[in-house]
């Protein structure tokens, strides 16, 4: 959960600071405003070396979680079946992350408590665990939450294999045309230089091409590394962030299918928090952590203060745009048959088949598309370079 660094003003008139834990800062103000505390300034606390540690795997996180669930239905205490699994586990970051849950737990504290401390676990999860602590079916609400990671990972694989061929396709590309043009070119720019031929426009384009890629090729790699670092480094920002998802949204096919996998998400997070038994305005809060879109989290905080506020949740999310209308009439029909949890679950399952059905036809498309693009390119450059050959061929005749 991000941090943030609070200043209030107490009854005394006295300004104090403190570091807090919160999904937002508008939650964070809320809250203070709540104990009737005057919040000055909210500022993000960002730790260098909590940003830099690298998360557990997926796939192990769910293995712990499915053993743990194995082992409290067995009856095992908390506590022991956490220095179980921890001893057992041949993951280190995960041995490491139990062995710190492990040590906060035997000093008093709860599980949820435990593992919000680490930057590494998702919000949802330590939600959840919040939530089977106090309804008292701990093993209930992970059982739904496994089924969750489940069922977000087999889309995820599935969106990343259907990507794999497409994307080994376009680095081959790259190669050969880097080949070609930084390799081949040149070779036959110092024949043609030793023969004095008078060479065809679009051969002497070609020849000045490559050998202008190859003097500068060692330059333009290091511009490309030193682009993608500074880029990754800006898009952490969040004004930086905000443009480039404009952007993204604003691609056709891309942009729309960006948005339903973002639907989906919120949809599938939602309804297994409010199965797990969260409040609605928490289940709201919490959800937005797991997207990855800003403009989507900030529309859904605010649709989390307007359901505090007595509105409907179907209506706050279309006056704030956060799902298509599609979904937030399914949601609507939910909310008035007291069915919201799966309606929500049919929202997530339908959009999921709808990007897989979009991205399986594009993807149809582009594939030729890509391989004909190739083909034209590298006919070009071949038939550049032997016009000249066929030329001189001619001559000699």
């Amino acid at each position: 959960m991000p941090q943030f660094s609070v200043k209030i003003l107490n009854d005394q008139g006295q300004t104090l600071e403190q570091l807090e834990d919160a999904p937002s800062e508008q939650e964070l103000r809320e809250r203070f405003q709540r104990q009737g505390l005057l919040v000055t300034s909210v500022s993000p606390r960002i730790s260098f070396s909590r940003s830099r540690k690298r998360g557990v795997k997926r796939d192990a996180f769910l293995v712990f979680n499915q053993q743990f669930v194995t082992l409290i239905r067995a009856g095992l205490p908390i506590l022991s079946a956490l220095e179980l699994l921890q001893k057992r586990s041949r993951d280190q970051r995960l041995s490491a992350l139990l062995a710190a849950v492990s040590e906060r737990v035997r000093g008093g504290a709860i599980l949820s408590a435990a593992f919000r401390q680490e930057p590494s676990v998702p919000e949802v999860y330590a939600t959840v665990l919040s939530a089977g602590e106090r309804s008292g079916n701990l093993d209930e609400v992970l059982t739904r939450y496994i089924h969750y990671q489940r069922v977000a990972q087999s889309i995820r694989k599935k969106l990343l294999s259907s990507l794999a061929y497409p994307t080994l396709l376009v680095v081959m590309v790259v190669v050969v045309l880097t080949f070609l043009i930084t390799f081949v070119v040149p070779r036959f720019g110092a024949l043609y230089g030793s023969l004095n031929a008078q060479l065809p426009s679009i051969t002497v384009f070609m020849l000045h091409l490559g050998l202008g890629a190859k003097h500068y090729f060692p330059i333009l790699l290091l511009a490309l590394v030193a682009f993608v670092i500074f880029a990754r480094s800006a898009l952490r920002q969040p004004g930086p962030r905000a443009f480039s998802e404009r952007l993204l949204l604003h691609l056709p096919l891309v942009g729309e299918l960006w948005w339903k996998y973002q639907v989906a998400l919120l949809s599938r997070t939602l309804s297994t928090l409010l199965q797990g038994g969260v409040p609605l305005v928490q289940a709201l809060q919490t959800s937005s952590t797991a997207l990855s879109s800003v403009h989507l989290q900030k529309a859904l905080m605010m649709s989390a203060s307007d359901v505090r506020e007595g509105r409907g949740l179907a209506l706050s999310l279309a006056a704030h745009q956060v799902m298509p209308s599609l979904a937030i009439e399914m949601i609507e029909v939910g909310e008035g048959s007291g069915a919201l949890p799966p309606m929500l679950a049919s929202v997530a399952e339908f959009y999921d088949e709808d990007i897989t059905t979009a991205l399986t036809a594009i993807l149809s498309l582009i594939e030729p598309l890509i391989l004909i693009v190739v083909g034209v390119v590298v006919a070009v450059v071949l038939i550049s370079l032997y016009m000249p050959i066929f030329s001189l061929g001619q001559s000699i005749h």
